[in-house]
């Protein structure tokens, strides 16, 4: 597990990173060393609680919530798998600013982590923060009705913006919301639980236009799905610019 850490506080100042942690898990890191986390799962806890073969955990876990001091931690809903109940308290109790949907108050008050309340904050979308380098606003996004208040994420850091849609259906009806132009695009291809297929991610790039796409939510969980092919051959096709991130992978942009 430290090895990626220590690749994440070695990565080169005076530019702008992107790993990938796996599932719909980002760490961005500033050209000054800020450092802010996007829905990262970093233990098992979704099996533990669930109790669902299909969500036992195929990959492995490459960071610990001790690891790394955050600036700041989103959490776009509170489905374990973007919530880490095992990781988040921990992330907050070093000094990181935590910033989730609505609904994930009652994940707080079962954590019993209201002695941080200063450093949480219940967001909804238009609603923008800013923390050190970054810039956060958080969209409108489609979850259904498991995570009606579920929020995508916008991240303006050194010039650079990145979407990450969240988990979400696709709703070209308010792709008026997303700033252009974008360098990357995140966005889920497992088409299941109400998120986009590879399909839907291939029309959302056709009209967003980022510089580059990176496909996610797929091989953490059998009951998840995710066709990263088909994602691969659609993209090609349309010669779209993308990119398939390993777990642990860096990005500089």
């Amino acid at each position: 597990m430290l090895d990626f850490a220590i690749k994440v506080l070695t990565a080169r100042t005076g530019q702008t990173h992107l790993f990938a942690v796996g599932q719909a898990g980002y760490i961005v890191k500033s050209s000054s060393g800020q450092l802010l986390a996007i829905d990262l799962y970093l233990s098992n806890c979704v099996e533990r609680l669930e109790g669902h073969k299909g969500f036992k955990r195929l990959l492995p876990s490459i960071l610990s919530s001790s690891d790394l001091n955050f600036d700041a931690v989103v959490c776009t809903h509170p489905h374990l798998d973007h919530f880490d109940v095992d990781a988040v308290p921990e992330m907050v109790s070093k000094g990181a600013k935590l910033f989730c949907s609505v609904e994930c108050e009652k994940l707080i008050h079962q954590l019993q982590m209201e002695y941080y309340k200063d450093s949480i904050t219940y967001v909804k979308p238009q609603e923008s923060y800013g923390v050190g380098d970054f810039h956060i606003t958080f969209v409108s996004c489609d979850h259904g009705t498991s995570a009606p208040d579920a929020v995508g994420v916008v991240v303006k850091v050194d010039g650079k913006t990145i979407y990450e849609t969240g988990d979400s259906c696709l709703r070209l009806d308010r792709i008026g919301e997303i700033p252009q132009p974008l360098d990357i695009l995140v966005a889920p291809i497992n088409g299941m639980y109400g998120n986009m297929n590879s399909e839907d991610v291939v029309n959302l790039a056709e009209i967003l236009h980022p510089a580059v796409t990176v496909p996610c939510h797929y091989g953490m969980f059998a009951s998840h799905g995710g066709d990263l092919k088909a994602f691969y051959d659609l993209m090609t096709a349309n010669k779209l610019p993308f990119l398939l991130m390993r777990q642990g992978e860096q990005y500089t942009f």
